[in-house]
């Protein structure tokens, strides 16, 4: 538990100013909660900050963009495109 702790507050301490760096560092921490909790070891806690890492850092990319939403194709692709109505 102590380890689990320990990659929350890294996790918390490496959100920055961006929203890039905002989504990467909450994304890194909960994945770490999540990964360590599921699996009960640090290399679950590991791998789920490091999923939660990149997929906050992308949520946050989009975000940065004015009139940009996030979708997701039939087959499970990400991808960015203009919003319907610009919003």
């Amino acid at each position: 538990m102590k380890k689990i702790i320990a990659l929350v507050l890294v996790g918390l301490s490496v959100a920055s100013c961006t929203q890039t760096e905002k989504g990467a560092g909450i994304g890194a921490a909960s994945g770490a909660i999540i990964g360590g909790v599921v699996t009960g070891n640090v290399r679950g806690a590991a791998v789920g900050a490091a999923i939660g890492g990149v997929t906050g850092a992308v949520l946050g990319r989009v975000s940065e963009q004015p009139g940009q939403c996030y979708y997701r194709d039939r087959y499970g692709r990400r991808y960015i495109d203009s919003c319907p109505g610009g919003y």
